[in-house]
């Protein structure tokens, strides 16, 4: 079995999201849709490579945001053949997406359709739910993947582990990361994160030990523990300072101007200079991490 990487050109832009194509004799699997929007360039990814429509017989979920499963319901209609696998929390928004959508109208409001485009139902027969911690699913062509639980990001976070390579499909919950680049961010956006949950699932991974990390933001990484201690830190850094800023009264929007300042400057610490940091910010902007760490910081404050 190889694993090749299919650029999904996120809003016209290479190297945003990914869907992971897995290959063996006569039969091939997907991690993550992306959303409808990027329909046409998976579509045309697949085409590329040679791989038929009735060849992908099975399809991976991290989770069911929309940039990482909104154009399931259309796939299913395309491949017919194939399975979709979910943690079974996200399950039922795969079936009907109502709430899943009126969730993220609240968040991107005007922008829905320019984002994510049309989202459709998968039928629940093709749909497969998983329990979480430990699952081994049977790849079609030739392996396995381990589904762990891996909730921080959102609570229905899944991250596949292909034994053989020691690669690690690790979604949202190993952050944000750039070819070529060391930096990584972390995805905070509302409603669910839980800082305390990622950090166990940091180090779920730890003890896993993959050889590598495919984050779906963007490309394969084997410097794994540098990348995971330089997430926790950076993780646990952003959530104090928004913290710190909230207990003294500061409003949201000056909450975010001065994460984007902090954050810039980190980025060019680390060779990243603005332009290429848009990259960044179309995985994970400022607005939407701010929004993410200051509902948690209301929620643990509740607790």
């Amino acid at each position: 079995m190889r694993i090749e990487t299919i650029d999904l050109n996120f809003l016209g832009t290479e190297h945003i999201i990914a869907s992971y194509l897995l290959r063996g004799e006569g039969a091939a699997a997907l991690v993550e849709t992306g959303p409808t929007t990027c329909l046409e360039a998976l579509e045309g990814g697949l085409r590329e490579r040679g791989v038929a429509p009735e060849e992908v017989t099975q399809v991976f979920l991290t989770h069911v945001h929309l940039d990482h499963a909104g154009a399931s319901g259309h796939l299913s209609e395309m491949l017919p053949r194939a399975r979709f696998y979910v943690h079974r929390v996200g399950y039922p928004h795969l079936a009907d997406p109502t709430k899943l959508l009126a969730s993220a109208t609240r968040i991107y409001g005007e922008r829905m359709d320019e984002l994510w485009g049309e989202v459709r139902p998968v039928p629940e027969e093709r749909l497969e739910a998983l329990p979480g911690e430990g699952e081994e699913i049977e790849l079609d062509c030739g392996g396995a993947l381990v589904a762990h639980d891996t909730p921080g990001h959102a609570y229905h976070h899944l991250a596949y582990h292909e034994p053989e390579s020691g690669t690690l499909f690790a979604g949202d919950v190993a952050g944000i990361r750039m070819p070529g680049r060391s930096y990584v961010r972390p995805p905070t956006p509302p409603p669910e994160v839980d800082v305390e949950a990622w950090r166990e699932s940091i180090q779920k991974i730890r003890r896993i030990s993959p050889a590598s990390l495919r984050p779906t933001h963007f490309g394969c990484y084997e410097d794994v523990e540098r990348h995971l201690n330089e997430l926790e830190q950076r993780l646990e850094d952003w959530l104090l300072f928004v913290e710190e800023r909230m207990e003294r009264g500061a409003e949201r929007d000056e909450i975010v101007a001065a994460l984007e300042s902090k954050g810039d400057e980190e980025l060019l610490a680390e060779g990243v200079d603005r332009e290429e940091g848009v990259h960044y910010d179309l995985a994970g902007n400022y607005p939407m991490l701010v929004d993410g760490l200051m509902r948690y910081v209301r929620k643990r404050g509740r607790r």
